[in-house]
């Protein structure tokens, strides 16, 4: 395979500020392809990144080996299926899609097809942040340890997000929310309970985890409250010592650039699918899922 021919599905904000530039600049991948609801942003897109604009996304399968998707977790959740029993490997938003149930859908399309994935987890493919969770102990952190992790922005308030209805309705919980768990699930071992769940308004999440060790974490999530730039913090102490992480990737299309190395080494079988794929991202939204369950009442 000289390059892998990835066609991206939607035209907002990320996929034209992260998804396009970053797909197109990568040497090991084609940019062959886009569709939008609407046609003129896949043409947009096409005439600044290449690529071909196609007015059926049923199409755009056919013709790539890749599908990259930068849309709303219900329209993910609906076509991711459709890709993966096409032989398509896919690069995933998060969350994988609007209900757990969906979630779990895809990802036994993905399994059943035997494709590659990967979720767009931005932090974890930065390095500032992979070196933080190296510092960390191996194995499961103990009951002595503790974790408290805070995202807060007012990504609803103005800017090129204010105006997304699904991040409107289910707030920082499902937006941002997939970020933190991961990540403090990859430094303190598997998230095995949510021990409590509180939002308030506007959009206000606290949440707390325990983890397969015994260590605990505390989450506070928010997009909506006037805070510029946005606070990011993840902090672990107890006897793990302590380490602090406020290192966040200031453009995501460098992170993205190292999600494309590692999936091309998981196609071209240098890599095993690796931890970030759909299987890691349906653990995550469960965890999500208990989390809003228990907020909500």
């Amino acid at each position: 395979m000289d390059q892998l021919r990835v066609g991206l599905v939607g035209g907002g904000p990320w996929a034209r500020s992260v998804h396009a530039p970053a797909l197109a600049a990568h040497p090991g991948v084609e940019l062959a392809g886009v569709w939008t609801r609407r046609p003129e942003p896949a043409r947009e897109i096409t005439a600044l990144h290449g690529g071909t604009p196609f007015a059926e996304v049923e199409e755009l399968f056919e013709a790539v080996d890749a599908v990259a998707f930068a849309v709303p977790p219900a329209v993910q959740g609906a076509l991711a299926p459709s890709a993966a029993a096409r032989g398509k490997h896919l690069i995933l938003d998060k969350p994988l899609a609007d209900t757990l149930p969906a979630a779990e859908r895809v990802a036994a399309a993905i399994a059943e097809a035997g494709v590659c994935s990967t979720t767009v987890f931005t932090l974890r493919f930065h390095p500032p942040v992979r070196a933080w969770l190296a510092g960390l102990p191996a194995g499961p952190a103990d009951a002595d340890t503790t974790a408290t992790a805070r995202w807060l922005s007012g990504a609803l308030l103005g800017g090129p997000y204010s105006a997304s209805a699904w991040r409107a309705e289910r707030g920082a919980l499902l937006d941002i929310g997939p970020h933190m768990v991961d990540l403090l699930d990859a430094a303190l071992g598997e998230v095995v309970d949510v021990e409590f769940a509180h939002a308030s308004a506007p959009d206000l999440w606290q949440v707390g985890l325990r983890h397969v060790g015994g260590a605990r974490s505390t989450l506070t999530l928010s997009l909506a409250l006037p805070i510029d730039p946005t606070e990011m913090e993840v902090t672990a102490f107890g006897s793990v010592g302590r380490h602090v992480l406020t290192d966040r990737p200031a453009d995501a299309t460098a992170s993205y650039a190292v999600l494309l190395d590692e999936l091309l080494d998981a196609v071209t079988g240098r890599l095993v699918d690796g931890p970030h794929s759909a299987a890691r991202s349906l653990h995550v939204q469960r965890v999500l899922a208990r989390a809003e369950e228990l907020a909500r009442g």
